[in-house]
């Protein structure tokens, strides 16, 4: 199971039968590290419908017939009527995908159009559970992904807009992770965070960190 990088709150799950690929934020962002034109993927998973995580999921989803997988009141007015193939679910129920499953969980923050909301999704996919959490503030809700026994926890750090630092590793507290990865972060001045200042928070909590470069890939 592998997941790489690259940049923003974009990253590529690739089980090596089918690859998910997460808030496509690539084209507008200058430390993306590839082009739209470049990224092969089987399903996108969008968290919500700012611009800077809708990103290029349009143009990739045509080009590789790739299935865009949101909240089902995003994709109707998103994605609706432009020949593109969608799955659009709600929370707390798993969606069936030929790589195993999705659910889409709760996420405190702004969803960028009227009457939707914006969602993080836990993904079993590789034989391994992934949260991604999308743009969210710390929320009482993730004490229940303790039980989902997560192999990977993908959190915002840049604060501002979403948790910080400090907020981050009380997520973890609740949602007791075998891994943490940093995600939304240094893209804008605004959201300027150190991820070793994180790494060190979760250290001292007792949490294992992996910073990862844009880029950059990991194995679980």
């Amino acid at each position: 199971m592998k997941i790489r990088f690259l940049g923003h709150a974009s990253f590529l799950l690739d089980d090596g039968r089918s690859r998910l690929l997460t808030d496509p934020y690539l084209s507008g962002n200058p430390d993306a590290a590839v082009s739209p034109d470049e990224v092969q993927a089987d399903y996108i998973f969008v968290s919500h419908g700012h611009g800077d995580h809708v990103g290029d999921t349009e143009s990739i989803a045509r080009r590789c017939g790739a299935v865009v997988i949101a909240n089902v009141d995003l994709l109707r007015p998103l994605f609706g009527g432009k020949g593109i193939k969608t799955m659009g679910g709600n929370f707390g129920g798993w969606e069936e995908l030929p790589f195993g499953r999705l659910k889409l969980v709760s996420a405190i923050h702004g969803s960028g159009v009227a009457g939707a909301l914006a969602s993080g999704a836990v993904i079993e996919m590789g034989g391994k559970k992934i949260y991604f959490a999308g743009d969210t503030a710390l929320c009482a809700d993730m004490m229940f992904l303790k039980e989902e026994d997560i192999d990977l926890a993908l959190l915002p750090i840049g604060d501002f807009y979403t948790m910080g630092p400090e907020d981050a590793v009380r997520a973890c507290k609740l949602i007791c992770p075998k891994l943490v990865v940093p995600m939304h972060y240094n893209t804008f001045p605004v959201i300027a965070q150190d991820p070793e200042y994180f790494r060190t928070l979760c250290r001292e909590a007792g949490f294992e960190c992996r910073v990862m470069e844009i880029g950059g890939e990991l194995e679980l």
